[in-house]
């Protein structure tokens, strides 16, 4: 294996209707923001990195729909409070760490969800962002995902009865 080229070396399939999912979602979120102009922006970078979570790491805690939905929305209202009180780079450098600290802890660790929560502090998407865009995207994700690998006949089911990797840090 050592002599296996890159691409041999990490071999991951996916059915190709769960990247036509991610895909659909993507563009769905880029033609809300081109064709609604009403002050938020839908097609976040973290939203990319949740679908595919979800398509890759199924099994994982981190791609579980509490994790998901719950550790988005929490991080990114946490993340809009701060940005009353204090913004910039350092702010949300900092909330990134205490959050990386507390959501573990809370059994609501999706890594995104750190990055949501900086996103207010950094481009400022207005004070509804976590409600109007976080939340129902996090939950159409999670829902419409379940849905697929309940109609497509590989892979394992989402959501998992219970997650794999119970690590302790």
């Amino acid at each position: 294996m050592r002599n296996a080229l890159w691409w041999q070396r990490y071999p991951m399939r996916v059915a190709w209707p769960k990247v036509l999912w991610a895909g659909i979602m993507l563009g769905l979120l880029g033609a809300l923001d081109q064709w609604l102009h009403v002050g938020l922006i839908f097609l976040v970078p973290p939203f990319a990195a949740t679908l595919s979570l979800l398509i890759y790491l199924p099994e994982k805690s981190v791609a579980q729909p509490i994790p998901v939905v719950v550790g988005s929305t929490l991080a990114s209202a946490l993340g809009t409070l701060v940005a009353f009180i204090a913004h910039g780079p350092l702010v949300a450098a900092l909330l990134a760490l205490v959050l990386l600290w507390l959501l573990p802890r809370w059994g609501i660790y999706h890594p995104p969800a750190l990055a949501l929560a900086m996103y207010p502090l950094l481009l400022h998407p207005g004070v509804w962002f976590p409600v109007i865009v976080v939340l129902p995207f996090t939950v159409t994700a999670v829902v419409s995902y379940a849905g697929l690998t309940r109609v497509l006949s590989q892979g394992p089911r989402y959501p998992l009865d219970g997650a794999t990797d119970q690590g302790s840090c």
